[in-house]
């Protein structure tokens, strides 16, 4: 039986990285094949250093990694998609990197059949980078990625009496994963945020077509329409990662300064 080969040729994404030592940056890639990887890029810090140009965060680039003890050594990298539009706007680039940890944080290293969060987050990135709507973008996207892994939100029936829900207000329970009822409510012992009608048939759209952004780029939002839905999402979130992102304050930070909601 033939070594294993200890060289990987593979796209990734590069979702965070820091420098290391002297001269190298520590990486945390996304690859379709083998999950999520740490490596190390010697000498990416060095002036004119030949990785430099194509270790840019969240971009996509072919990469040759060699497999060590404990990291991974990028030994080569070509930058094939940069999502140039995430370069020249502030906010849209806070938005992928919102997605991007997003990711990390839901996602362990190694992790098998990462290839469906690979093309999700590839096509989220685009069109956070290209849309004119990186808002909407990120619901849809928030929506598809905790369906993919296991965490997908209870919008169609109560999460307590398991009866279809009425075209009403109900309550969110992050801690049930879902809507509750009026009915639900007095039996439920969790807390509950209220959530109006329109936003609940939001998330639905968005839940529905998750495989399908082109059903919901069309939507034209208000800021307060957005700003219900968001809340919404980034308490749930915050609930199963038991804290909140440092990149959903950072984007706070940035709409707080912009004059929007």
């Amino acid at each position: 039986m033939p070594p294993k080969s200890r060289s990987i040729r593979t796209q990734a994404i590069i979702l965070s990285r820091r420098d290391f030592g002297e001269a190298d940056r520590l990486l945390t890639l996304l690859t379709p094949a083998h999950g999520k990887l740490r490596a190390i890029a010697k000498g990416a810090r060095k002036p004119n250093a030949k990785l430099s140009g194509h270790v840019e965060l969240f971009a996509r680039s072919d990469c040759l990694l060699r497999q060590g003890r404990n990291l991974a050594i990028l030994t080569q990298a070509e930058l094939i998609e940069p999502y140039l539009g995430l370069r020249d706007d502030l906010q849209r680039g806070a938005y992928a990197s919102y997605a991007a940890e997003l990711l990390d944080r839901f996602t362990a290293d190694d992790e098998e059949a990462a290839g469906g969060l690979f093309a999700l987050l590839d096509d989220t990135l685009a069109r956070i980078a290209n849309s004119h709507d990186p808002r909407l973008a990120t619901r849809f996207y928030e929506l598809a990625l905790l369906d993919l892994v296991g965490f997908k939100p209870e919008l169609s029936e109560c999460v307590i009496t398991r009866q279809p829900l009425l075209p009403e207000a109900q309550f969110f329970s992050s801690d049930e994963g879902g809507v509750v009822s009026r009915a639900g409510l007095a039996r439920s012992r969790s807390y509950t945020l209220p959530i109006e009608l329109d936003t609940l048939k939001l998330l639905r759209h968005l839940q529905r077509n998750a495989v399908n952004y082109a059903d919901v780029e069309s939507l034209r939002l208000s800021a307060d329409e957005h700003g219900r839905a968001e809340r919404l999402m980034l308490a749930y979130i915050a609930h199963l990662l038991e804290g909140r992102l440092a990149s959903a304050a950072f984007l706070a930070g940035l709409r707080s300064e912009d004059g929007r909601k």
